[in-house]
């Protein structure tokens, strides 16, 4: 079966289409390679993905275009007619929302309507879409469970990430698409984002520049490696959502439906002291920090942690990689890839 992964450039699109096209599995990536950060680094991904089709024997095709370009998404999925979509293309960044929030609504609202148009008109067997753990917002009960409300967003991002979840829900109800919704817990590691702590911190320390570190260091963190978060949506592919015959209408659960559709948390279970974090990048380079201590942020939380009971029960897995052994991973590839 062929996969459509949309933001196939971006760091968790990257690594799921390499994973797929090293498995068998034919891919059509969608990405406008946008300058929010670095397109030198997106370029460098597609090579590894064309390389790693070539290698393998398997199609692949790369488009370039916007979600929110009606036409662009009604010919790709005319021509490709992908049986599984995994949405995850959009306009990234807790704080950028704050400054650009008509980027979110494009990309975000705009863009993802028109996916679920295409997985509609083209009978499309299961859509996976990120969203955030974002959406928690101002929710201090941890771990998060997805039968918790989040209806209180601290950060327009966060907003766009559950209309979302309405909007798929709505789309599994009135036309029978599978969808499954995955709220994604600080994922890093190798071909990570510029924009995430891990590289800029890694950045500043080997330039011997101060990192700025937020609420004077007392943020939690559930560090999620990617290849937990790649295994996770492999297996997610392999079983579509289907409706909840438990579903109880008076007392509703925000994670099920009558309809199919599923939301699921993604995270590691082990919330990090930021403090901490930094520790073991400070091992894995060999290098002390010099830290900046500064204010909360407008649109962030201090703390977040995943329960992923549902998860690990819906897929029979656990995302499970230290942050000593994730970060020792992101370090060597950091290295690698820059010539340090």
């Amino acid at each position: 079966m062929s996969v459509l992964v949309t933001g196939a450039a971006g760091f968790i699109g990257f690594h799921l289409a390499k994973k797929l096209l090293e498995i068998g599995t034919p891919v059509v990536g969608l990405d406008n390679i946008n300058p929010y950060y670095d397109p030198a680094l997106k370029k460098a991904r597609l090579n590894q993905l064309e390389l790693t089709a070539s290698r393998n024997q398997i199609d692949f095709a790369i488009i370039q275009g916007d979600l929110e370009n009606a036409n662009t998404l009604k010919e790709l999925f005319k021509t490709h007619t992908p049986e599984i979509v995994v949405n995850l293309a959009a306009q990234a960044g807790v704080r950028y929302s704050i400054e650009n929030p008509n980027a979110y609504i494009q990309s975000n609202v705009v863009g993802f309507g028109n996916i679920l148009e295409g997985c509609r008109h083209h009978k499309v067997k299961h859509l996976i879409y990120a969203s955030s753990s974002s959406v928690y917002g101002g929710n201090t009960n941890l771990p998060f469970s997805e039968q918790q409300g989040v209806d209180h967003p601290v950060s327009f991002y966060a907003a766009t990430k559950k209309a979302n979840e309405l909007m798929a829900h709505t789309y599994s109800h009135l036309y029978g698409l599978p969808s499954t919704g995955l709220r994604f817990f600080t994922v890093y590691g190798p071909w990570g984002r510029p924009d995430m702590a891990l590289f800029l911190f890694t950045d500043a320390m080997l330039k011997g520049e101060p990192i700025k570190v937020f609420n004077e260091g007392n943020m939690i963190r559930d560090f999620t490696y990617i290849d937990d978060i790649i295994e996770s949506l492999i297996r997610l592919m392999k079983k579509p959502a289907i409706t909840d015959e438990n579903f109880d209408p008076i007392k509703p659960n925000p994670s099920t439906s009558w309809a199919p559709h599923r939301i699921f948390n993604i995270g590691n279970s082990n919330p990090t002291p930021l403090l901490e974090y930094i520790t073991a990048l400070e091992d894995a380079l060999g290098v002390k920090a010099k830290k900046t201590f500064l204010p909360m942020q407008p649109g962030d939380v201090p703390a977040t942690a995943a329960d992923t009971t549902s998860l690990e029960n819906w897929i029979g897995f656990k995302p499970n990689t230290s942050v000593k052994e994730g970060v020792n991973h992101f370090v060597s590839w950091y290295r690698d890839f820059y010539g340090i």
